[in-house]
Order: structure tokens, then C-alpha cells, then sequence
């Protein structure tokens, strides 16, 4: 995200202050508007799981104001992959503990992918459909949303705290084990900020967040040539 523009200006490099904007944009709109779907998920699905913990803190909600983590934030401006507030979860309210964990926390993950693909999907159309300059911007914005919400899926799928995939970790490992990482829970993200920052963490991220997204852009796209 932003971090290429960054790097690009201090070593005197133009940029595409278009694409720039458009990134901007973006930002905006997975900041206030998607990333409070991935949160909703989580409370939806843990208050539907039998607890009442994430709704009674004010987290059952839409509004943007109740879910920003700005270290999260920072991830994802700088880096488009990052995390919002943890949703406060109380697993014994859970028949299952460790499954109504695992449940709650894929649900944000999953919310993130299925408007990937919905935005995806607008932004292929539009590329497949129409012409022209502002068709183009627009459709280069949709395209990106979709990509940031597959960037933060799979970076949420992690299995390391505070991330989703940390709580689906739990589902696998003995407690004793699992309670033992989650204590290093701040220590471990600020390595994987640094790993983020140096580029070590990036890559492989991007190259998962491909994947999902070419098999969006293949389903898309034959849809598109079937009803075209």
C-alpha cells in the first residue's frame, strides 16, 4: 500500500498520483466500511454460538469507531495487511469451548473473502463490460478493495496472536501449549511488524493472497464468458 509510494518518494522516484489517490480511497473504505463487517462477523457468529460477551461490550455493530486497532490501522496503510480490535469472547459461554473459538474467529476471515469476491467480481465486469477513463478508476478501486479484503483474510488466518488464526491454533493444540503463546501476544507482533517492514513476511503473504485472488478472478471470468 502506501509503503511503495513512501519508499518510491525518498528514493526520488515518481509516482502515479491517480493510482495514489485511488489507494487512498481505498484505505478509507476498507478502514470504515469493510473492516467493521470482519468484526460484526465475529460477534454475530460468537452471540449466535451462545455468547453474549462481544454484544454487551458494544462490538455487535457496524460503526468503524468500535473496531480500530491503530496498530492494526498502521498495517494496513502501510502494508495493506493489518487487524482491528480483538472482539472480547468468553469461551466458556460455548457448549464447545474450543470449537465456538475456532467458529467465531474464521468467521471474520470468511466475511473478508466473500466481499473480496463481490468486489472482485464488480471491478472484472466493469474492465470486461465498459471503456473508458472513469471506468477504468473505478474499477481499478473495486479491484483493490478486493484485494486488501483477501490480504487481510490471509493474514488473519496467521495462526499467531492476536490473529484469527491464533484462535483456530487453539482447536489443534493442548491448552497448556496454546495459553503459553498467547502470553507472548504483543512480543509476537511487534516481530511481525518487523518482518512486515523489512519485506521477510510480505512476500509470502502476497504470494498466498495471489492465489485466492487469480482463482476469484478465474470464477469471475467464466461466468462472465458463459452469460457474455
Amino acid at each position: 500500500m502506501l509503503y511503495q509510494y513512501i519508499t518510491a518518494l525518498l528514493a526520488g522516484r515518481q509516482i502515479n498520483f491517480l493510482d495514489f489517490f485511488i489507494n487512498i480511497c481505498v484505505i478509507l473504505f476498507v478502514v470504515f466500511c469493510t473492516m467493521p463487517v470482519h468484526e460484526f462477523a465475529h460477534a454475530y457468529a460468537a452471540h449466535k454460538l451462545g455468547d453474549d460477551t462481544a454484544r454487551l461490550s458494544g462490538r455487535l455493530t457496524l460503526n468503524p469507531m468500535a473496531h480500530i486497532d491503530f496498530s492494526g490501522l498502521a498495517l494496513i496503510v502501510l502494508f495493506g495487511f493489518g487487524y482491528a480490535r480483538a472482539v472480547p469472547v468468553n469461551p466458556r459461554n460455548f457448549k464447545d469451548s474450543k470449537k465456538g473459538m475456532a467458529l467465531t474467529a474464521i468467521a471474520g476471515p470468511v466475511a473478508n473473502l466473500i466481499m473480496a469476491f463481490v468486489f472482485i467480481a464488480v471491478g472484472d465486469t466493469l474492465n470486461y463490460s465498459l471503456t473508458g477513463n472513469v471506468i477504468v478508476a473505478i474499477s481499478s478501486f473495486f479491484l483493490l478493495a478486493g484485494i486488501i479484503n483477501v490480504n487481510l483474510a490471509v493474514f488473519n488466518l496467521i495462526p499467531i496472536p492476536p490473529l484469527d488464526g491464533s484462535r483456530i491454533l487453539g482447536l489443534l493444540i493442548p491448552d497448556k501449549y496454546y495459553y503459553k503463546i498467547m502470553r507472548y501476544e504483543r512480543q509476537i507482533m511487534v516481530v511481525v511488524f518487523v518482518l512486515l517492514f523489512f519485506g521477510f513476511l510480505t512476500k509470502p503473504l502476497q504470494i498466498m493472497s495471489n492465489f485466492v485472488c487469480n482463482g476469484i478472478d478465474t470464477i469471475v471470468f467464466l461466468f462472465l464468458n458463459l452469460v457474455g
